[in-house]
């Protein structure tokens, strides 16, 4: 049983005419009278009996006739409800990113699709690396940005592009007047950290046996970081992209030290278009930028 032989039932019920309810159905009386003897054979009943050169429903019939109109009507109503909701209903990006990974270019892109697509919003979530692949897996995240990549054949990554540090500094710091630093320059420096992966990631490519890493406390935002820089609390390792004047607070890039970005989803899981289209713009314009 399958729904065109439902409806094709459905129809010949309320005609009682095969080839006035071929015509509707915009299909053969042949093809019609097949389907028909398909259904009966399949409910071991006949629905339809002789009347001259007409039919007429039998009692079979008309018992089935009301439970399968029953049954159309709802089929349809859903089918309506899905294709306005289709047209009106939201459309989510779920977009995770590690700290500092959102500023610039990434944002730009967010407000021009909010600006192209009225439908979309943005559900965006910060966190280490690990969390948010944790979120992938966990079907809360469509795509995140992030800076390591895992062995993983259930991820993919696609490399955005490189982006440099800086050293934040207090206006008085013994090293604010230099024109850059080195990793090596820090190790007397108090450090404030970050309980995101920043500090993790930063120590896979910047910690050696001869730099010891003083950090005094961890926060959760850049905003946290640069308000206890600028107490003379101690100094904070920071992405260029998030760099702003901020009184109080020097920053002075920080030598021989890159980190790549990357767009991280799950292989094989199918995303609406837009937010498959989101994900293209975002790898095109970012590479851009990282190969002019």
């Amino acid at each position: 049983m399958n729904y065109n032989h439902l409806r094709y039932f459905s129809v010949l019920a309320e005609l009682e005419h095969y080839t006035l309810a071929a015509a509707r159905l915009e299909i053969s009386q042949p093809s019609l009278s097949s389907a028909i003897r398909n259904l009966e054979n399949e409910l071991g009943v006949e629905l339809f009996e002789k009347v001259g050169r007409n039919i007429r429903l039998t009692e079979q019939g008309r018992f089935f006739q009301k439970r399968v109109d029953a049954v159309m009507e709802e089929l349809n109503a859903a089918t309506e409800a899905l294709k306005v909701s289709q047209e009106k209903a939201p459309i989510i990006i779920r977009l995770g990113f590690v700290s500092g990974s959102l500023e610039g270019t990434v944002a730009r892109e967010i407000a021009s699709t909010l600006q192209e697509n009225s439908r979309c919003l943005f559900h965006i979530t910060e966190g280490s690396a690990k969390d948010l692949m944790d979120q992938l897996h966990q079907e809360k995240l469509d795509m995140a940005i992030v800076d390591v990549t895992v062995r993983d054949r259930s991820l993919h990554f696609r490399k955005l592009r490189q982006r440099d540090f800086c050293v934040a500094l207090p206006q008085e710091h013994p090293l604010a007047q230099r024109k850059s630093l080195r990793v090596s320059d820090l190790s007397d420096c108090v450090q404030i950290g970050f309980s995101h992966s920043m500090d993790k990631s930063f120590e896979d490519w910047a910690t050696h046996p001869d730099v010891r890493q003083n950090f005094l406390c961890q926060v959760n935002t850049v905003s946290s970081a640069l308000a206890l820089v600028k107490a003379n609390v101690g100094i904070s390792i920071l992405p260029e992209e998030v760099v702003c004047p901020t009184e109080g607070v020097r920053f002075l890039p920080l030598e021989n030290r890159h980190q790549a970005l990357y767009l991280c989803i799950v292989y094989d899981r199918w995303l609406d278009p837009p937010v498959w289209e989101f994900a293209e713009r975002l790898v095109t314009h970012l590479r851009k930028l990282s190969n002019p």
